[in-house]
């Protein structure tokens, strides 16, 4: 019996009806936004906003009900001939995470482009909304994908989607810095694209629960996985592969530069998460993660100094993100496992997931408190900002509590996530990434209390205001950050969430 055969078959649960609503329901919005024009968008887009986190809500209370993924096979076909969708608990929890995001993001633009009435509908805001849904929509497909080159699509859509937020304005600088990112992702995209000729060429699908369940090993395999995850890399800005990132993230609108950070480079890592752990044998596994390790902890590094170093507000944190992204692949040899604990089963499992979460609420809340400084004041020059607390509060309240995630200060997420990750490393043997995590906590600190310092100084010259901020704009950064604290009070157990419907015990070994 061969092993396509051995493998069992999906079958669409209650609830799987749900994972289709979550990618249809923002590529529904993109057409009705472009069926009934410029004076509608921002009305579907907010209508939209509301019906996929209810749709989010209603696939997390599915699976808590069931305690099993939520799958669907579209159009009765089971792999490989047909496409099938499916959630477990770490997609779940990326599905939520990003209708938040999304939704906090979009009420942030909403209240920005209504501070002016004569440009509100026009085309910028109007790109920025479809765009927007664009991304939500990529995002939601690729977290439950199962096919590769269906997942080759949708991070295709997601990369086209999300060059033109770099360069909304139009200026000189963030066309470039779009044209940069353009050129690194299909890099990516050309290397990954190799990599699933190579794996559908030698065995016959590309279903990730088909490949799982086929023990399969080889070079044939081993040269695909590594074409896959290096163009997975360029296109998630590790180090050395970040060059791209700190200009584009920094020179886009704050609502876009929220986006992209907080959200769209989670998506290539985390399909190098599923090929490592669900597709990759366990001995070539073990040396990826280790190589992936090294490239994250000199992510950490590196990019905190140069942090550092920085003048401007948004490109400090556009270089936080590089940072704050190595965390996430350090993740790889903590989570190994053994013969007897699957990789879900470990705490640095929980706690990479956690990493993942709470730096996206964080960062997204660090960008839009960004945006708003630099609206209010007209520039983003630290040096420049002194006293900026005292005109922004609120905004330099929502931007030390992300600080706290970053850094790792209780009762943050981020916390949590870093002490989970600590303890994976020092009881695991792996003292050098210990180092690594205390030694980028130290270093986040230090950038983040640069501005924290400015935001308490008291100038000689009070701060000038070019344009008047209405509060309201500073409540999505707000409502971000005390998110990215609060996620630290939940209770976390490595056999918790995270480990509902997850492969490890359905992985089939043919006869």
């Amino acid at each position: 019996m061969s092993a396509l055969a051995a493998a069992p078959a999906y079958a669409t649960t209650p609830g799987g009806f749900l994972l289709v609503l979550a990618v249809i329901l923002p590529a529904v919005a993109v057409l009705v936004m472009l069926a009934l024009g410029p004076r509608q968008t921002a009305r579907i887009a907010l209508a939209a906003l509301a019906a996929g986190l209810a749709v989010a809500i209603a696939i997390v209370a599915e699976l808590l009900q069931t305690g099993a993924a939520l799958t669907y096979v579209v159009g009765g076909w089971q792999p490989p001939l047909g496409l099938a969708l499916r959630a477990d608990g770490l997609s779940v929890a990326m599905l939520a995470m990003t209708a938040l995001v999304v939704a906090a993001t979009g009420f942030f633009a909403y209240a920005q482009h209504r501070l002016e009435p004569a440009t509100r509908h026009g085309r910028a805001p109007t790109t920025f909304w479809i765009l927007l849904m664009a991304v939500w929509s990529a995002l939601n497909a690729i977290f439950i994908g199962q096919d590769l080159f269906n997942l080759y699509v949708a991070i295709e859509l997601l990369t086209f989607a999300a060059v033109p937020l770099v360069c909304l304005d139009g200026r000189k600088e963030t066309v470039a810095a779009a044209l940069r990112y353009l050129l690194f992702a299909l890099l990516g995209s050309l290397l990954y694209l190799l990599g699933t000729a190579l794996l559908y060429g030698s065995f016959g699908t590309l279903d990730i629960r088909l490949l799982a369940g086929m023990s399969a090993d080889g070079p044939a395999l081993s040269l695909a996985l590594a074409l896959m995850i290096a163009g997975l890399l360029a296109k998630a800005a590790l180090f050395p592969l970040h060059l791209w990132l700190p200009p584009a993230h920094a020179g886009a609108p704050a609502a876009a530069s929220a986006i992209l950070s907080a959200l769209v480079i989670k998506a290539p890592f985390f399909l190098i998460l599923r090929l490592v752990l669900d597709v990759a044998p366990p001995q070539a596994a073990a040396y990826a993660g280790q190589l992936l390790a090294i490239l994250g902890a000199s992510s950490i590094l590196f990019c905190s100094v140069i942090a550092l170093r920085q003048a401007r507000l948004k490109l400090m944190i556009a270089y936080s993100t590089v940072a704050q992204i190595g965390y996430l692949f350090i993740v790889f040899p903590l989570a190994a496992g053994t013969e007897t604990l699957p990789p879900s089963g470990t705490i640095a499992w929980t706690g990479g997931a956690l990493q993942l979460v709470s730096h996206a609420l964080a960062k997204a809340a660090m960008f839009l408190a960004a945006g708003v400084i630099a609206e209010a004041f007209g520039h983003d020059r630290i040096s420049g900002l002194g006293g900026f607390g005292r005109v922004l509060p609120i905004s330099a309240v929502a931007f030390g509590l992300a600080g706290m995630s970053l850094m790792g200060l209780p009762p943050s997420g981020g916390f949590v996530a870093k002490c989970l990750l600590l303890t994976a490393a020092v009881t695991g043997g792996h003292p050098w990434l210990a180092a690594t995590i205390l030694a980028g906590g130290l270093l986040a600190g230090g950038y983040v209390f640069r501005v924290v310092d400015r935001a308490l100084a008291t100038p000689a010259i009070p701060l000038a205001v070019c344009k008047p901020v209405p509060r309201r704009l500073e409540l999505a950064a707000l409502a971000l950050a005390l998110a990215a604290v609060l996620l630290g009070l939940v209770p976390l157990q490595p056999f918790g969430f995270l480990l509902l419907g997850r492969p490890d015990s359905l992985t089939v070994v043919a006869p």
